[in-house]
């Protein structure tokens, strides 16, 4: 049984937690945030209950204590949500779009009784038209979501039916922000920012709409026309997004009938040689990306923090702590996460969201012995899971395409899901040519991809740049038991254990000084400790469960980061350091 740990955002929340705009790279005006209280029932057949006895709070998932039900129903299950909604007076006439962020697996929706929309994937946000259900005055909005880890073709990352080690209390049902928004005629549709470090095209992706671009330029403000449903951006004085200065132009795209307010960033990627071996570079400069895996789990929401400033407070805790790089791992987060990694300067690697079956001996033993080259095309064979893998995959790098922040896709996770690599790398290639691709993730190299991808836990650390950059993925994971701060008291999980915190600095400092740092000198270029945060049994985090209690110390960490970007620039240069 875990204990309830409260995050200290947690211990207040608002009547309407998660008030602020859900896409903040396409902000209208006008917008109704439904979070907060909705009745609440449970049934196993498909029909809706004939009463609702239970209440849940989101943006929240039932599991969470934040939610108000803090538990689980059987796998299969379907959660029913209802609420009823008035608009606002000067609505009247609009369009209407009922937005839902996430929703874990698959969602149906209905409006007065009239269905208006179904989604499959628990990662990714929907919209659905609801004008022609609406009606004058109070209207009942009824969501129903069926989550089953019975099977393993969906997409489900770390949630299993069983939690325990490095596998955690399963999500289900809504678990971002649910909104309404009224649109005007025309309205845009979306849009895509596609940058390098010398312009940006923006595509609505409707061709017949024209209007203007107005971009805020550090040299004042720049106006292009939108022709076509597209308009290009080329600063006289182009100023690139990195770590140390992440700027955004802020801009505005406004046509006859709609405005919308949005930012890119100009920044361009490259693979090129330096010191005589492969780097990954941000703006034609290689780069050593310091960085910290990141589950996205939090003790009271689960997949959902309190309050969206948590997502900023673990991102500048990082900073803190010289970090610049997190890896997201199998996790998706909502759009204000990585809004905030692009204005705060963090580089996110952004895992794909594993599914498939996971069998231990065959998915982790036996690569870090012996078969990390296993051939991978007959792996996984079911075609519906990999149909459902690349569907997630896609929705995921739409979702995410315009997000200067993500510099590095990562597809398979050692070996779990993995079929036929070079396929899927180039799949995904097709879909973004500009971003890094790490197609095998630790266990079962080889075929097409980007990078040299390692995960050392245990045994030789035998790591010297080849023909690709080398990147050392996952490491660490030196685990701290902080009392008071434990979900799981009676059990922990990690790679090895410190008794304090001096050992646990000790421990940290000790392995970047005597297996990174000299792997930085023969051409490492990325180093992932695992990992941010303690997740139930897991208390290998650099700080608590509940975001109470940071476990290393702040100037040793910042020493360590000078002494690998110090290193690193004398690889780069040919130097021993």
């Amino acid at each position: 049984m875990l204990q309830t740990l409260l995050t200290p955002a947690g211990e207040h929340l608002p009547d309407v937690p998660w008030q602020v705009y859900p896409r903040p790279q396409f902000r209208r005006d006008r917008w109704l945030n439904l979070n907060g209280w909705w009745d609440f029932a449970v049934t196993e057949g498909d029909a809706p209950p004939a009463r609702f006895p239970g209440k849940i709070r989101l943006p929240f998932c039932p599991e969470s204590v934040l939610s108000g039900v803090g538990q689980h129903f059987a796998e299969g299950s379907a959660l029913w949500y209802r609420r009823t909604v008035t608009l606002p007076d000067d609505w009247a006439g609009a369009q209407l779009a009922l937005h839902i962020g996430a929703a874990d697996q698959v969602l149906d929706a209905w409006v007065n009784g009239m269905a208006v929309g179904s989604h499959t994937g628990g990662y990714e946000a929907m919209t659905f038209g609801v004008t022609g259900a609406w009606r004058p005055g109070a209207n009942e909005i009824l969501l129903r979501v069926r989550d089953d880890l019975r099977s393993t073709v969906l997409p489900y990352g770390k949630q299993v039916q069983q939690r325990g080690g490095m596998w955690y209390t399963p999500v289900s049902g809504v678990w971002q922000t649910v909104w309404l928004e009224p649109l005007p005629p025309h309205a845009l549709p979306g849009l895509t920012v596609t940058a390098d470090d010398s312009r940006a095209i923006l595509d609505t992706g409707d061709a017949t709409q024209q209007g203007t671009v107005t971009v805020h330029t550090p040299d004042g403000p720049l106006t292009v026309p939108l022709q076509n449903g597209r308009a290009e951006i080329r600063p006289a004085r182009p100023r690139l997004w990195c770590p140390a200065d992440p700027y955004l132009y802020e801009c505005t795209v406004q046509t006859p009938t709609d405005r919308v307010e949005s930012y890119f960033a100009l920044r361009k990627l490259s693979i090129q040689k330096a010191g005589g071996h492969p780097r990954l570079c941000l703006n034609g400069r290689p780069v050593f990306f310091h960085g910290v895996l990141d589950q996205g789990y939090f003790s009271d929401g689960l997949f959902t923090p309190a309050t969206p400033e948590c997502y900023e407070q673990d991102i500048r805790m990082l900073q803190r702590l010289g970090f610049n790089t997190l890896r997201k791992h199998i996790k998706v987060e909502p759009d204000y996460f990585y809004y905030l990694c692009d204005r705060l300067g963090m580089v996110v690697f952004q895992d794909m969201v594993n599914n498939g079956d996971y069998a231990y001996w065959r998915d982790t033993v036996w690569p870090t012995l012996w078969v990390q080259r296993l051939p991978d095309r007959h792996m996984h064979k079911d075609p519906a899971t990999r149909a459902a893998f690349l569907d997630g995959m896609r929705a995921t790098v739409r979702q995410l395409y315009n997000h200067p922040c993500v510099c590095y896709w990562t597809i398979f996770n050692e070996g779990w899901g993995q079929f036929d690599a070079t396929a899927v790398y180039q799949k995904l290639r097709a879909l973004d040519s500009s971003r890094f691709i790490d197609a095998t993730s630790g266990w079962f190299r080889g075929g097409k991809t980007d990078v040299d991808s390692r995960h050392i836990y245990y045994g030789p650390w035998v790591l010297r740049a080849g023909k690709r950059p080398l990147v050392l993925s996952e490491f660490g994971g030196c685990c701290l038991a902080v009392d008071g701060h434990r979900a799981n008291p009676d059990k922990s999980y990690g790679y090895s254990t410190a008794t304090d915190r001096a050992a646990l600095q000790q421990a940290i400092t000790g392995l970047y000084r005597q297996k990174v740092l000299p792997a930085v000198g023969r051409g490492l270029c990325a180093a992932i400790y695992t990992q941010l945060s303690d997740v139930e049994d897991e208390i290998n985090g650099l700080v608590t469960y509940d975001r109470r209690v940071v476990k290393p110390d702040a100037a040793a960490m910042g020493a360590i980061a000078d002494e690998l970007q110090a290193a690193f620039a004398a690889s780069c240069a040919g130097k021993s350091h």
